[in-house]
C-alpha cells in the first residue's frame, strides 16, 4: 500500500456531555490528507434492507470482506478519486444517532510491533467507516464490533477511532496488528490528540471506562514491554515519543490544552501531556472551531506571522491547506432525538471558511455537496471553500481581518438557522421529518452560499486597490 495515500496527519477533539456548554456531546477531527489537492464530497449512504452478498473490498491493499445484509442510513466524507486514494468514508452519524470518525493515524513502537505486526492486508482507514457505522447500536457497541473485526482480519497500520452517542464518547487506539485499547471519556472532560498513542493509565477492573483486545495483559506481560516500575501506561508500552512527535504532534495537543485551559503551563514538546483533562470553561462548537483551524495563533509558533523563520514553521500547526474536511458530529440533549444528530462541516480550510449544520436525519444532501469534480469547478462546495481559502491567505494582511468577520457573521447566522430548524421540526414526525430536515439542509448550503459568494467579491473588489501596478502623482494623469 502506498504510504502517499493514507490518511496521516489529523488532530482530534472529544467532549463530554457535561464539559459542554448545552450538554451535548461532541466528536470532532481534521480530515488532513498527503495531497493538499484531493476532492472528496459529501452525500448519504441509504439504509440497506436484506441485501445479502455485498462484498466490501479496498482499492488499496486488497482487504475485502462480506457486508452484513441489513445497514442504517448514514453520511460520509469521502474522496472523489476512490479508485486511486481509497474510499476513506471519514465521518458520520447513522439513523440511530451513533457518531463515527476515522482515523487519527497512531503509531505503535518497534518493540511492541516485533510480536504483533501489522497485517499488511488487514482492514484499514480506507474501509472502516463503511464497514462499521451502518451496523452499530450505540458508541460502545461501535468499540466492540470494530474489535471483533480487529481479531478477525488485522490491522495494517495504527488507528484511532472517534465513536460518541448521546450519553458516550469512546477513544480506541488500535496500535499494533491485533492489539487495541478504548478509554470512555468522563462526562465532565475533553480528550485532545494527534497522531500519537494519547491513553495513559488502563484499569482493568474497570470496564464501565476501558475496553481491550483479548490477551492484551498477557501479550505484554510474555514480551516484557511495561517500562514502568508501576502501573499499566498504555503510552508508555505501546507508544513512541521522539523528535517527531514533538515537533509534529505534541505541539498541536499542548495548543488546544492552551486554548481550553490557559491558565496551566505546559511544554509544547512534552511526551507527558495529559489525556484526560477538564476546564471550568464550557466548551463550545465555536471553540472546537478555533482549535481544528488554528495555526499556533498570537504565539511565536504561527507560521502566518512575521516572526522568526525557525520559529515560526518549529511545529506543523492544525489546520492546513490539506486538511480535506473538518467536522464536528454533535449529539444533543436538549431537543428531540429525531432531530438532534447535527454534523458540523467546513470543507474548505478550517482556518477560513465556515463550519455548515447539516441534520443528519436526511435522505439526501445538495450537489454543490453530493456531486463534486476531480478538476476545478466552481458550482461545488469543495472547490468554492477551497478558492475561498486561497484567496484569505493570497493576500493575508489585508484579508484577514474580513475573513474574521465574515466568520463571525457566518457563526450567528447560522446558530440563529438551527434554533429556526429546531422550532419548526416539532411540527413535523416520522418521513415527513426526515424530509424536512433534508430541505432545510438544502436551504442552509444555499443561505451560506450565497453568503461566500458575496464575499468573495467583496475581496476582490478590496484586492483591485491593492495593486503594485499604481502610480499617483497628478489625478488626471
Amino acid at each position: 500500500m502506498s504510504e502517499q495515500n493514507i490518511e496521516r496527519a489529523c488532530t482530534t477533539i472529544l467532549v463530554g456531555k457535561n464539559a459542554s456548554i448545552d450538554g451535548s456531546v461532541m466528536i470532532a477531527r481534521n480530515d488532513d490528507t498527503f495531497h493538499a489537492v484531493a476532492p472528496h464530497r459529501f452525500y448519504m449512504h441509504p439504509a440497506v434492507h436484506g441485501e445479502k452478498g455485498r462484498i466490501l473490498k479496498s482499492y488499496l491493499n486488497g482487504f475485502q470482506m462480506e457486508l452484513p445484509e441489513n445497514g442504517y442510513r448514514y453520511p460520509a466524507v469521502p474522496n472523489v478519486d476512490y479508485k486511486t486514494l481509497g474510499y476513506y468514508d471519514e465521518s458520520g452519524i447513522n439513523e440511530k444517532n451513533v457518531a463515527m470518525s476515522c482515523t487519527e493515524s497512531t503509531y505503535g513502537n518497534e518493540r511492541t510491533l516485533a510480536f504483533d505486526p501489522l497485517v499488511k492486508d488487514g482492514l484499514d482507514e480506507d474501509c472502516m467507516q463503511t464497514a462499521v457505522l451502518p451496523y452499530i447500536d450505540s458508541a460502545k457497541d461501535g468499540v466492540k464490533y470494530l474489535g471483533s473485526l480487529i481479531k478477525r482480519f488485522g490491522s495494517p497500520a495504527g488507528n484511532s477511532v472517534l465513536f460518541g452517542d448521546k450519553d458516550d464518547v469512546w477513544y480506541m487506539e488500535i496500535v499494533t496488528g491485533h492489539h487495541w485499547v478504548a478509554q470512555r471519556i468522563p462526562d465532565d472532560a475533553y480528550v485532545i490528540a494527534a497522531n500519537q498513542v494519547a491513553i495513559q493509565q488502563v484499569d482493568f477492573s474497570d470496564t464501565d471506562n476501558f475496553m481491550w483486545s483479548e490477551g492484551i495483559q498477557e501479550f505484554v506481560e510474555e514480551h516484557h514491554l511495561n517500562v514502568d516500575q508501576a502501573g499499566w501506561n498504555f503510552r508508555h508500552i505501546f507508544g513512541s515519543s521522539n523528535e517527531k512527535d514533538r515537533h509534529y504532534n505534541t505541539p498541536r495537543v499542548w495548543y488546544g490544552q492552551h486554548i481550553l485551559n490557559p491558565e496551566i503551563e505546559q511544554d509544547p514538546e512534552s511526551s507527558e501531556l495529559p489525556f484526560i483533562c477538564r476546564t471550568s470553561h464550557k466548551i463550545s462548537p465555536d471553540d472546537i472551531e478555533y482549535i481544528l483551524g488554528s495555526h499556533y495563533n498570537e504565539t511565536k509558533f504561527d507560521p502566518l506571522s512575521k516572526g522568526n523563520e525557525d520559529t515560526k514553521y518549529r511545529y506543523r500547526p492544525i489546520g492546513l491547506n490539506r486538511t480535506q474536511n473538518s467536522h464536528i458530529l454533535q449529539l444533543r440533549n436538549d431537543v428531540p432525538e429525531e432531530f438532534s444528530a447535527v454534523m458540523w462541516l467546513a470543507i474548505g480550510y478550517p482556518t477560513f471558511t465556515p463550519y455548515i449544520p447539516f441534520f443528519t436525519n436526511a435522505t439526501d444532501t445538495d450537489p454543490s455537496f453530493n456531486n463534486t469534480s476531480l478538476t476545478y469547478n466552481f458550482d461545488d462546495a469543495h472547490w468554492l471553500y477551497r478558492s475561498l481559502s486561497v484567496l484569505v491567505e493570497s493576500n493575508y494582511k489585508h484579508f484577514v481581518q474580513d475573513d474574521l468577520d465574515y466568520l463571525k457573521e457566518c457563526r450567528q447566522e447560522l446558530r440563529a438557522q438551527v434554533a429556526k430548524i429546531d422550532a419548526e421540526a416539532k411540527n413535523y414526525s416520522g418521513e415527513a421529518l426526515t424530509d424536512f430536515l433534508t430541505k432545510q439542509n438544502y436551504e442552509t448550503v444555499k443561505l451560506m452560499r450565497d453568503k461566500a459568494t458575496d464575499f468573495m467579491g467583496r475581496l476582490y473588489t478590496k484586492g483591485i486597490t491593492l495593486s503594485n501596478l499604481t502610480f499617483n502623482m497628478d489625478r488626471n494623469l
